[in-house]
């Protein structure tokens, strides 16, 4: 038997939707069947209808947009057990006019995450880039700004705490100024940059001495496979001044010319713009002759050591790293490092005479004097005496070689560690010594020139230890040639040889006498005073150091050269040693 399903009587509700609010509104012929407990909920039409019973629905479940709604117990709330997805909007009302529940909806799209990949290349596409460029430079700025504040307070921190010193090394003349000189001229160097002159080749009057072949082998010394600069004790260096020189002496005596000189004074002269500490040079006008000489002790026999550089040198003359020590310690490794590179086979080439300055059976250091003349003007001829230290076989001919060695006694001092820098990059070490070295250099390539060598070989040694000033090792040899050379250090010859015609024409307007011609401490300026016929001569008493002050050589390795000539410097680097 089937059973019937009865559906009550649903009541009418004329005042809008949904049944009755009291059964008094209920027609009398109809009654009211609803089943009792059905779950029911008001509504407005500004609310969303969806199912209008689900009973299959869990009660505690909500959809994703009812989860972003307050509860509110109505249709399409997160406790209501209906689910409305339908819009009002879209069926027509009963009472329009009725719009105090209504709300509007938002219709903006949802924002986009700002650090995704398309907000990176869409967004501002143009602006980037752009903005990117002026940040970076902004940067460089601020830090080139940073950098020359922390440089302006460093270098100025340096200057107050050696301004002192700095100062007591610039006023420090090379020879003491005498009350009774009489100074006639004062020539700025400005003046020395503009002269010009031009001079023909030389004339060899007279060749002498003997050379020894130059090591090929030395060219390929790295800082990887250095070598121990050696000590040669029984080889005799000479430095003889222009009036002490017999061949000088006998060439004035036979009117050769009228102006003589050696090439360690004329490259100081050429030089002498570049120069900062102080030098002198005695001058002698002896008929219509004039001797350019230097004193005994004169700091033209040393070689200056950092004089161009801007980093302060200690000033104790004690200290390994004075101006003085370093110059007295470059001297000696120049001394021996032209004897090391040489083959000392016994195999030497010899030419017109002796050496002028050696007696018989003394050990001679491998040298050449070239005696040449140059012609100034006229009927005025010069004559220097020029230094050549080896020879090399090129093309089965003999070419000249100059050998001269820079020295490194600190890294700190140069910014460049030379062990580290002179392989990868020579010239950057090259440089730096340009720049601390540019009178020294200047002048060895002009003592070059002079000589009309065909190559000119600088040596790179430095010390075993910073501390130890006795003990040095060879990093390397490199060869020039002296015109292509003085072109790159921008040394200009006709400029040379005007400097040297400017200083020679004004010296033969003075009277007969002595003068001397001084490079002054402070200024870029040379003076000449006037003085007496005896200057100089009793400057110099050889008198023995006390025992204390007296330094022997810590071992027997250590360089050295015992040197017999005339000048008193000499004996000064023995003691120092």
């Amino acid at each position: 038997m089937v059973g019937v399903f009865e559906v009550g009587a649903v009541p009418f509700n004329p005042d809008g939707w949904g049944p009755p609010e009291s059964t008094t509104a209920t027609p009398p012929s109809t009654t009211t069947t609803l089943p009792p407990h059905v779950p029911y909920a008001t509504f407005s039409r500004s609310e969303r209808l969806g199912r209008i019973a689900d009973f299959t629905r869990s009660f505690s479940s909500s959809n994703a947009n009812a989860s972003n709604r307050p509860s509110s117990g109505k249709p399409g709330s997160a406790d209501s057990p209906f689910d409305f997805s339908l819009d009002l909007d879209a069926f027509p009302l009963a009472n329009p006019d009725d719009g105090s529940a209504f709300r509007l909806v938002d219709t903006k799209p949802t924002p986009r995450p700002k650090f995704g990949p398309k907000w990176r290349f869409n967004q501002h596409r143009p602006q980037l880039p752009q903005r990117r460029d002026e940040e970076v430079e902004a940067r460089k700025r601020e830090a080139e700004k940073e950098r020359a504040r922390r440089d302006r307070l460093y270098n100025l921190n340096r200057s107050n705490q050696n301004q002192q010193r700095r100062e007591a090394a610039i006023f420090k003349s090379s020879v003491d100024i005498q009350p009774e000189w009489n100074m006639l001229e004062q020539i700025p160097f400005s003046t020395f940059t503009k002269l010009s002159f031009s001079v023909s080749d030389p004339e060899d009057l007279l060749l002498c001495g003997a050379l020894e072949y130059y090591d090929r082998s030395f060219d390929r010394i790295t800082p990887k496979n250095e070598r121990r600069l050696e000590r040669f004790k029984n080889r005799n260096f000479f430095k003889v001044t222009t009036t002490d020189d017999p061949v000088i002496r006998r060439l004035a005596n036979e009117d050769k010319a009228t102006v003589f000189a050696t090439d360690t004074i004329l490259a100081t002269l050429m030089c002498a713009p570049r120069s900062v500490y102080s030098w002198d040079i005695v001058v002698q006008r002896v008929g219509n002759k004039l001797f350019f000489d230097k004193r005994d002790g004169s700091q033209l026999d040393l070689l200056s050591v950092h004089e161009t550089s801007q980093e302060p040198l200690p000033e104790a003359k004690d200290d390994i790293n004075s101006a003085y020590s370093l110059s007295v310690e470059a001297a000696y490794i120049n001394q021996n490092f032209s004897q090391q590179v040489l083959v000392r086979d016994g195999n030497k080439v010899s030419f017109d005479e002796p050496n002028p300055f050696a007696n018989e059976g003394d050990e001679v250091a491998s040298v050449a004097y070239r005696y040449r003349r140059w012609k100034l003007d006229g009927d005025m001829y010069l004559v220097a005496r020029c230094e050549v230290q080896s020879v090399v076989e090129v093309n089965n001919k003999n070419s000249f070689v100059t050998l001269n060695a820079l020295n490194e006694f600190d890294p700190k001092y140069s910014g460049v560690d030379w062990r580290q820098k002179l392989e990868t990059q020579r010239g950057a070490v090259l440089a730096t010594e340009l720049k601390n070295n540019a009178n020294k250099l200047a002048k060895w390539t002009a003592q070059a020139i002079l000589a009309s060598a065909d190559l000119m070989k600088l040596g790179y040694v430095t010390r075993v230890h910073p501390r130890d000033h006795f003990n040095h090792v060879i990093l390397g040899v490199v060869g020039y040639k002296p015109r292509d050379f003085a072109s790159q250090i921008n040394l200009n010859t006709s400029n040379m040889w005007g400097i040297v015609k400017s200083i020679v024409d004004l010296c033969m307007k003075l009277n007969e006498g002595k003068y001397v011609l001084v490079k002054d401490p402070s200024k870029p300026q040379v003076r000449i005073y006037e003085v007496p016929a005896d200057a100089f001569e009793n400057d110099y008493v050889e008198e023995p150091l006390p025992e204390e002050e007296q330094v022997q050589p810590p071992s027997e390795d250590a360089e050295g050269v015992e040197a017999n000539g005339t000048t008193t410097d000499d004996k000064e680097i023995e003691a120092q040693t």
